[in-house]
């Protein structure tokens, strides 16, 4: 009897194993998640918990492999494109069992990123938005009151800085019109085919041509794949009026020029018409296909503690990132500004207004979708420097993409 009883005894079974990846944090954020890890394993004794970090650019066929032979992690850091992807291919399990309690605990415009067909693939963690930084010195010269509500009052100041000053006064992330169109209520695709060659699109390259042809873009590195460093480069030596970036990229600004960083101030990027903040990109964690249904339960268990208020409050101030949980969002370090603040503590608080309007946009189930990008991309070039009509241009790229679209079945 003793000894059945001994075995019996859960505190002598085999640990739950909970394998969980993440992408690109160590060493960073190594004593980060050793210590969430440590703490998690001392409260559950019966699990023992194993992190494994891998680079980005590798982590989908490290994870792709481990699915394929029976054996994947329990959880796996991802970003909603891919997550989208795997869904589409059946190597990911819905959540929304496992989010039990815990799901009105989060951003609702994270959880709606996640959501495909109706269920929810993943717990959120952490996102981010873009704030204005803009010089407040070309602001006054170019007789402007305040900072810009709306795109077309972007691109007006910036016409705006160029004539009175001499100077670019914005610098938008072309290689990324896609995102920008749908922000702005502009489908890339629908029905299975190319439209971004109607009217309210050819009107939108047309105020990005006029105010290019003003001098108001920066003309370096334009239509780049990342042209940030151009653009930040361009605000810190006084030749840009607005700066879209992240709040990290004040800080950044405050560190390498401190003369421009006295005369920046900060608000929030306009929303547009569809309401969406500017530069989200939400980070969660999915639950791979394939993973034994006896250990759901645990692994549930830990992704609610891994996304909870406390986890993604710590991570999100050493990451200068926003997170995903309501509460912790809401936190006063991201919503208080000092009496004497400078643009980097404005720039946390102008981000942190935007995130609950946060999403993740692009253009989910499509194969090679960067090449079709670019078709587009080099469309809206020709016709911003004027190198070509913009209808023509937008018609061409619409019937490449749609060709190709067709090719893949695409409905």
């Amino acid at each position: 009897m003793a000894l059945a009883g001994l075995l019996a005894n859960p505190a002598n079974a085999a640990p739950q194993k909970i394998e969980f990846w993440t992408f690109s944090m160590k060493p960073k954020f190594t004593p980060y998640y050793e210590t969430l890890v440590r703490n998690y394993e001392a409260a559950n004794p019966g699990v023992k918990v194993e992190w494994v970090d891998f680079p980005w650019d590798i982590i989908q066929t490290k994870l792709v492999t481990r699915i394929v032979a029976g054996t994947p992690p329990a959880l796996v850091n991802l970003n909603v494109p891919w997550a989208d992807e795997f869904a589409r291919d059946g190597l990911l399990a819905p959540v929304d069992k496992l989010l039990g309690e815990a799901r009105p605990r989060y951003l609702a415009s994270t959880l709606q990123d996640l959501t495909f067909n109706g269920k929810t693939y993943g717990f959120p963690m952490y996102s981010n938005v873009a704030v204005i930084a803009y010089n407040t010195q070309i602001f006054k010269a170019a007789g402007i009151p305040h900072a810009p509500r709306e795109l077309d009052e972007q691109l007006l100041f910036a016409r705006q800085i160029a004539a009175r000053t001499g100077k670019a006064g914005l610098c938008p992330a072309l290689s990324k019109i896609d995102g920008l169109m749908m922000q702005q209520g502009l489908a890339v695709i629908a029905n299975g085919k190319a439209v971004f060659n109607s009217p309210g699109h050819v009107a939108l390259i047309r105020k990005l041509a006029e105010t290019y042809k003003a001098g108001g873009l920066l003309k370096d590195a334009l239509f780049a794949e990342d042209n940030f460093p151009a653009a930040i480069d361009a605000y810190k030596g006084g030749r840009l009026g607005m700066l879209l970036a992240p709040p990290t990229a004040v800080k950044r600004i405050e560190s390498d020029a401190k003369d421009i960083y006295a005369i920046t101030d900060v608000a929030p990027a306009p929303l547009g018409p569809t309401g969406i903040a500017d530069g989200g990109w939400l980070i969660h964690y999915a639950v791979p296909k394939n993973v034994d249904a006896k250990l759901l339960p645990a692994i549930g268990k830990f992704a609610r503690y891994l996304t909870n208020d406390a986890n993604q409050l710590a991570f999100a101030k050493q990451a200068s990132v926003y997170p995903a949980m309501a509460q912790a969002a809401n936190d006063p370090f991201f919503t208080t500004v000092p009496s004497n603040a400078g643009a980097a503590e404005k720039a946390v608080a102008a981000g942190a207004v935007s995130m609950p309007h946060s999403h993740t946009l692009y253009v989910a189930g499509i194969t090679d979708y960067d090449e079709l990008r670019r078709y587009l991309v080099k469309a809206v070039e020709a016709g911003v420097t004027g190198k070509q009509d913009i209808q023509q241009a937008l018609d061409q790229a619409v019937a490449i993409w749609n060709k190709k679209l067709a090719a893949q079945g695409i409905r």
